[in-house]
């Protein structure tokens, strides 16, 4: 209809390119104000974050974090995937113009951290709950006195106490059956040593070995803090890695917890000899050392249980397993092809070869607890309340 009608088109481009450079020079400037940005020191794994800009909801911004904050569906708002340190590099806010289409956009460096914790959930669900329900019913945690290994005092023995309580001596002099009665022991030391190693930074059943050994950690050391005990937690690879040195009182639970932060997941593998000659070195009484560790075949383990012994020479030492759910798992599906049948032999070789390393441990006087993964912090509790009560 109209061959000259594609000059329209010329002048439309033409047009639009100057409504843009128009709509750029008219949007807002933007001031080292508004790219200021808050951001939360630490936060727990599993956490949400989200970074708090200082500029108005007009302005669209971006950052630069690095792991272990992994992006989620909103802008700026981040997911505590595992521990670590996060850096915050680099802050960008963009505004529009009045016809949107086109924006000022800055960007200004950071230098800020967010550190990921260890999750306290199982300390605040599980242990003052059955801290408090041990000292009212007795259940978990014994009472002060009537039972332990330091004594307290002389009584009359009655009938259902222990013949190996009466003290004949005290007997004899006053012509009367008296009984030693003992009370808890406090000020105890008890070491948390987890090993950050290549085998502890595998999963099982989703999680890293080395947080599910993190938070069981912490829930012991929790009631073992209560229960007027010293802490100590240690982290160790190819050498030490983090000490928080002894704490005690409910005040040393936060550094066990900035402590147990640095605790970083290693590609290497472990070197026990260095790393436990390291702790007993450091350790100034004899200690109750609780090891976190993994460990794939006997051949794998000789330095392992070689360390251990030397260990026990000092110490009591009481060895942390995960029971291999993934292993089980395999043994007992029912095959359906013939790889089937062979991963499940690989299996009970794996299984098998375990069972030799605890019982070799445990033929060296070494105490070892393995349980299911979501039941270890639990169950570590316990133990370590059960041994608490008995010399």
């Amino acid at each position: 209809m109209r061959p000259d009608g594609w000059l329209f088109a010329v002048f439309w481009v033409f047009a639009i390119l100057i409504l843009t450079v128009l709509d750029g020079a008219l949007a807002p400037r933007l001031r080292d104000a508004d790219l200021a940005t808050a951001f939360p020191g630490s936060v727990e794994v599993g956490d949400k974050v989200e970074l708090v800009p200082a500029g108005g909801p007009a302005l669209r911004y971006a950052a630069e974090v690095s792991a272990p904050l992994d992006p989620a569906e909103r802008p700026l708002a981040y997911a505590a995937a595992r521990r670590g340190t996060a850096k915050v590099a680099r802050v960008w806010a963009r505004v529009a113009g009045p016809l949107g289409l086109a924006w000022r956009q800055r960007s200004r460096a950071e230098d800020g951290e967010v550190r990921v914790l260890p999750s306290l959930r199982a300390v605040r669900e599980q242990g003052m709950r059955q801290f408090l329900r041990s000292r009212q019913f007795g259940t978990r945690i014994r009472p002060d006195s009537g039972d332990g290994t330091e004594f307290q005092s002389l009584t009359d023995f009655q009938p259902g106490m222990e013949r190996r309580a009466i003290d004949w001596k005290a007997s004899a002099r006053h012509f009367s059956l008296l009984a030693r009665e003992f009370r808890t022991e406090r000020d105890n030391s008890v070491v948390f040593a987890i090993d950050c190693g290549r085998a502890m930074s595998e999963p099982v059943d989703g999680l890293p070995r080395i947080d599910r050994a993190v938070s069981a950690a912490l829930l012991a050391a929790f009631v073992a803090l209560k229960s007027g005990d010293q802490v100590r937690l240690f982290g160790f690879a190819g050498r030490p890695s983090a000490d928080s040195g002894s704490v005690s009182g409910a005040s040393g639970f936060a550094t066990l917890h900035r402590t147990a932060a640095g605790i970083d997941y290693g590609a290497q593998e472990s070197n026990y000899t260095l790393s436990l000659v390291t702790l007993d070195q450091r350790l100034q009484r004899r200690s109750l050392v609780i090891l976190f560790t993994e460990f794939t075949d006997p051949t794998a383990a000789e330095l392992m249980i070689a360390a251990a012994a030397r260990m026990l020479r000092r110490h009591r030492v009481l060895f942390v397993l995960f029971h291999d759910t993934e292993l089980d798992a395999i043994l007992d599906a029912r095959p359906e092809e013939p790889d089937d049948v062979i991963r499940a032999n690989i299996a009970h070789a794996l299984i098998r070869e375990r069972r030799i390393v605890i019982e070799r441990l445990k033929r060296l006087g070494i105490d070892v607890l393995e349980a299911n993964p979501d039941d270890l912090a639990l169950a570590l509790a316990e133990r370590y309340v059960r041994d608490r009560e008995r010399p």
